[in-house]
């Protein structure tokens, strides 16, 4: 039994709200900086308001993701503001995917122990990604919890909440036989496969974040740390410039598990491997871990972040459009006809 009669505290307890404050008085201002006309709110308030105003038919998309074991590898190089960065990217990829335009992100970061210099750099990495693509940042949460979580270490998880006009709304239902398939190039992992990634690199090569790899012209923490591409930009003016059939974000699951989800019965993508450029990540993690084809394909986006269909005589002002967007585009394919399904060599 506990016999030490001193008056106790929320900070005996773990919580400081010193530190707190101090994260929030620090973070204020980056967080204004994302705000658009329609918001109505500011920091401190119990809910973030947003006035939807512009819209006949809006259908509202949501998505919610975390930043996954990529955050391991910020712990060790002592870096935030990336992985920041990344779930905006994310999260605005998987809902431009339908046509929905970014409106706002909220964040949550549950930590050990309040570090206001980790904190302004998760929350940098955050606004800097919502400037990106237009979305206020309206709302968050700081939870600490040492109880939890494992000393200086955090977890980030993001909300998105877009919108698009109902009959501008992609489904994927009119993809048919004989439309064509156009990669994005990524740059890089973006935020995915990285238990895998990590198993090899440190605990089977032994490599420390600051070893500089010929192969990767980049140290290892850099090369890792690549943020996650963002489409949103280039498909938001895509949109406008012809039909969109469908729109695959490839994240976990790589080409084949991606794609597949926006097919409608009936047609098979045939994507043709060696029709783009894998960046060199990819080759160095196969053969360092020894990894089988097939694998690195179910696991990583093997250099293709996004993958848009739409019917051939919309292929030319679809790449005018996302080559002036500063994308990098390949024709990677086309749908045949077939028992619904991803088909390619590789996988």
């Amino acid at each position: 039994m506990e016999t030490d009669k001193k008056q106790l505290t929320y900070a005996d307890a773990g919580v400081s709200f010193e530190a707190e404050s101090e994260a929030i008085a620090r973070l204020k201002k980056l967080v204004q900086t994302t705000y658009r006309p329609e918001v109505l709110s500011d920091v401190g308030s119990f809910g973030g308001l947003f006035a939807l105003t512009t819209y006949q038919e809006p259908v509202l998309v949501s998505s919610t993701d975390s930043v996954g074991t990529k955050l391991k590898v910020a712990f060790k190089v002592g870096r935030h503001d990336t992985v920041g960065f990344d779930i905006v990217a994310h999260c605005g990829n998987d809902i431009v995917v339908q046509g929905a335009e970014p409106l706002f992100f909220l964040d949550y970061i549950g930590i050990s122990k309040v570090e206001p210099t980790v904190i302004e750099g998760v929350i940098s990495g955050l606004a800097a990604g919502c400037r990106e693509i237009g979305c206020a940042l309206i709302g968050g949460e700081i939870a600490e919890l040492s109880d939890i979580y494992t000393p200086g270490e955090y977890d980030l998880v993001g909300t998105i909440v877009g919108a698009v006009e109902k009959s501008n709304v992609i489904t994927g239902e009119k993809i048919a036989p004989g439309d064509q398939l156009i990669g994005l190039g990524s740059t890089g992992l973006h935020t995915n496969g990285f238990s895998l990634v990590r198993r090899i690199v440190f605990d089977r090569c032994g490599y420390d974040v600051d070893t500089y790899l010929p192969e990767l012209s980049a140290t290892l923490g850099d090369a890792l740390l690549a943020t996650h591409k963002s489409y949103v930009k280039s498909i938001l003016e895509l949109r406008e410039v012809c039909e969109i059939k469908g729109i695959s974000h490839i994240t976990g699951g790589g080409l084949p598990a991606n794609v597949l989800r926006i097919l409608p019965d009936g047609c098979v993508a045939d994507i043709r491997k060696g029709t783009w450029e894998i960046p060199p990540i990819f080759p160095f993690l196969q053969e360092k871990g020894n990894v089988e084809e097939a694998e690195m394909y179910r696991v990583f986006n093997m250099g293709i972040g996004m993958v848009v269909i739409l019917a051939p005589d919309a292929v030319d002002a679809a790449l005018a459009s996302l080559n002036v967007s500063g994308e990098s585009t390949y024709l990677i394919g086309e749908v045949v006809a077939g028992e619904k399904g991803v088909q390619g060599v590789g996988f």
